[in-house]
């Protein structure tokens, strides 16, 4: 009896025990839950009701030079109704119903009536609660611009706010282009989907700022909707980036290139100024051809490497001079008729000449392909050492090195080289690489290799950012760069400037000479194909010119690239020498640093007929007028008269020669202004009648008539 007792409390004991051990299991939990993990759990059910997502930052904004505005963001919204809001009572909808429906049909989307408003809003209010989903987030209006955002904001409803008026506003900022196309390529974008381009990607991080957070609520039907019309954390804006474009420079660039491309047909094209002295990028215009017409799609001036043709010619000559193989720039050497053969390859030159001999000045300004191939193969050609040593020249004017451009895409230069079995070097490889093929280089990177020339041989890194700011304070300075103190000798430098400056003066660029400023430069003509075609036909050109202005005291170098010309001519003369005179032309029009100053040297005298002689007039308003001018007179006082002429006695004197004048005659008028020929005639009876502006060159009645007090006299003006 007492075992069966004992097995009794023993099972009563384990389940007692294990009832405790449940019940210390839920309580453990029960506190986990409610105390430990609560937080956490908070959280997650909040989750299944609260959001966060991110809110976009403002965008900085990319600016010329000058401040003003490449790339901008603007606040476009987008305008939802919920016609369940909370707060909202049939009362304040149906106060307000008639009048959103009138405004919304005047302002918003004039298609749709009052009525037809006033139909569809009551359809929401009153719609099924199990198309909840559907009444909750409804498209009022899209895209609206800051101004009209701020006019629906006070429409009746809307203007009781979020939670009584069911107003959803959503900010959606839009990049905007003010200039379109003007510098488009260069600026870039940014854009889901797409690779980064131009200064939009490369100073992304420093645009973009930094983007806040909203709080969005699930509703029914599983969809969120903001719970307020303002981010709750707020987004930190993007800095601005400030340009060394100049946006008159740019545009001077782009419309002439876009004019040349359309008029020859071009495939595309490419142009960029630089300012000498430190390398600043003052335009970079780039134009191609599209389905719709000529746009700015693509950046050749970075991005495209070419054959250079003959503007390569100067770094070939540079080469031999700094080897001391041209001493003098008069050496007569030959070129053979303008046709030679190199292996089994026949070089000719594009200007027809039928000459034995040129001077190397000659060769340079009239782009001879024979001269310029047979004496870089004559001073390098013989050995694989001698054409390495060319290959050096060329490196030690930095032509094989990348600008390293602020904007991305660019591709890194294609030379050749001798001990490179890959790099197929043949017995021709030198002679063609002297005329600018059989290697590549971007348009950029050409003209950095001519700027350095025209700033003496100081080689600077193109620069395209001067700074970024924040609210208009400068928070990081790009200051101009370096590259190389000097590519060549002074001597070799002076004369590169010489051989430039000839193509212009008398050579094929001869077309672009300018009499207020001086022009140095280097035309050039590829051909895209040549390689493969044997014949003229079908082959494809590229015409290019690279130079500075002044040729005196050069203040911009700049570079002009138009691929596959199809009309008007193919030469870099024909295409794009002409687009770099307009561009140089607007240049030295917009900016006074180009001009000589008028006070620089001791003025000219002036000749005879500079003079202002035959003047005349009231003698009083002559003497005012040539004291005022701070020109030299005599006074001949010989006959005290009011009237007198002026007569120039030598280069640098006038006199003042009295003019009687009678009272009783028609007087002589010649070279007087119109106020005092009228004047004394009228004083005198007669009538005047006139022709022309100016002054008096001639009257219908000569001096001397008696004036019978009707008289009329014609008087000529010029």
């Amino acid at each position: 009896m007492l075992n069966i007792k004992n097995e009794v409390l023993v099972r009563v004991y384990v389940v007692a025990g294990a009832v405790l051990l449940v019940a210390i299991v839920i309580a453990v939990k029960l506190f986990t839950l409610s105390v430990t993990d609560a937080a956490k759990w908070r959280r997650k059910a909040d989750e299944q009701y609260l959001r966060w997502v991110d809110a976009p930052s403002d965008r900085g904004n990319i600016l010329a030079t000058d401040g003003s505005l490449l790339a901008t963001s603007l606040p476009f919204f987008d305008i939802h109704f919920d016609a369940k809001a909370e707060g909202m009572t049939d009362e304040i909808f149906y106060a307000n119903v008639d009048s959103l429906a009138m405004m919304l049909s005047t302002h918003i989307d004039q298609q749709y009536t009052p009525g037809e408003y006033r139909d569809w809003l009551i359809g929401l209010r009153n719609g099924d609660p199990k198309e909840i989903k559907g009444l909750r987030y409804v498209l009022v209006a899209k895209r609206l611009p800051f101004t009209k955002m701020k006019l629906l904001k006070d429409f009746p409803l809307f203007r009781l706010g979020r939670h009584k008026g069911g107003l959803i506003m959503e900010q959606k900022p839009e990049r905007e282009r003010p200039y379109k196309i003007l510098a488009q390529r260069t600026v870039g974008y940014v854009r889901d989907g797409a690779s980064p381009v131009g200064l939009e990607g490369t100073f992304d991080n420093v645009l973009g700022g930094s983007n806040g957070q909203r709080l969005m609520l699930r509703v029914p039907g599983d969809m969120y909707i903001p719970l307020n019309n303002l981010a709750e954390i707020e987004s930190k804006p993007g800095k601005d980036v400030r340009t060394t474009l100049d946006i008159n420079i740019q545009d001077a660039a782009q419309q002439s290139l876009l004019r040349a491309v359309e008029k020859h047909g071009a495939d595309h094209g490419c142009a960029i100024v630089m300012e000498v002295k430190t390398g600043k990028i003052r335009a970079m215009a780039n134009i191609g051809r599209t389905k719709d017409g000529y746009w700015e799609t693509f950046n050749y001036a970075v991005g495209e490497k070419v054959e250079p043709g003959s503007m390569f010619k100067l770094a070939s000559f540079m080469a031999m001079m700094e080897d001391g193989h041209l001493d003098d720039l008069e050496q007569k050497v030959p070129v053979y008729r303008g046709k030679v053969k190199i292996f089994k390859e026949e070089l000719v030159d594009a200007e027809p000449h039928g000459r034995d001999s040129m001077t190397i000045k000659e060769v340079f300004a009239h782009s001879s392909n024979v001269g310029t191939a047979t004496l870089v193969q004559k001073f390098y050609g013989a050995n694989k050492g001698q054409q390495a040593g060319f290959l050096e020249r060329l490196h030690e004017f930095g032509l094989d090195m990348p600008t390293e451009i602020e904007v991305g895409g660019e591709e890194k230069p294609y030379f050749k080289n001798p001990n490179n079995t890959k790099d197929e070097w043949s017995g021709t490889t030198l002679p063609w690489m002297s005329i600018g093929y059989e290697l590549l280089m971007t348009p950029l990177q050409l003209l950095q290799f001519y700027n350095a020339v025209a700033n003496d041989g100081r080689m600077m890194k193109p620069l395209l950012v001067e700074q970024t700011e924040q609210y208009g304070e400068v928070e990081k300075e790009y200051k101009p760069t370096i590259v190389k103190r000097s590519i060549a000798s002074k001597k070799t430098i002076e004369s590169a400037k010489t051989l430039l400056r000839q193509v212009v003066l008398d050579g094929t660029a001869k077309n672009i000479n300018q009499k207020n400023f001086g022009i140095a430069g280097k035309t050039g003509t590829a051909q895209l194909n040549y390689h493969k075609l044997k014949s003229q036909t079908g082959i494809r050109h590229q015409a290019g010119f690279c130079g500075f202005f002044p040729y005196e005291n050069p203040v911009y170098s700049c570079i002009v690239v138009i691929s596959e010309p199809k009309s008007g001519g193919y030469h870099g003369s024909e295409v794009a020498a002409p687009v770099f005179r307009d561009i140089a032309r607007a240049c030295f029009s917009l900016k006074s640093e180009l001009h000589t100053p008028v006070n620089s040297k001791d003025p000219d005298p002036f000749t005879v007929a500079e003079l202002p002689a035959f003047d005349a007039g009231y003698r009083e308003d002559l003497e005012s007028s040539l004291k005022w001018l701070g020109l030299k007179f005599l006074d001949d006082q010989s006959k005290n008269t009011d009237w007198a002429i002026l007569s120039a006695r030598s280069a640098d004197s006038l006199m003042l020669v009295s003019r009687t004048i009678s009272e009783k005659t028609v007087p002589s008028v010649v070279g007087m202004g119109l106020k005092d020929a009228v004047f004394l005639l009228e004083n005198r009876g007669c009538r005047a009648r006139i022709q022309g502006v100016g002054r008096v060159v001639r009257q219908s009645v000569p001096p001397g008539t008696r004036a019978n007090g009707k008289t009329p006299v014609t008087l000529y003006l010029e």
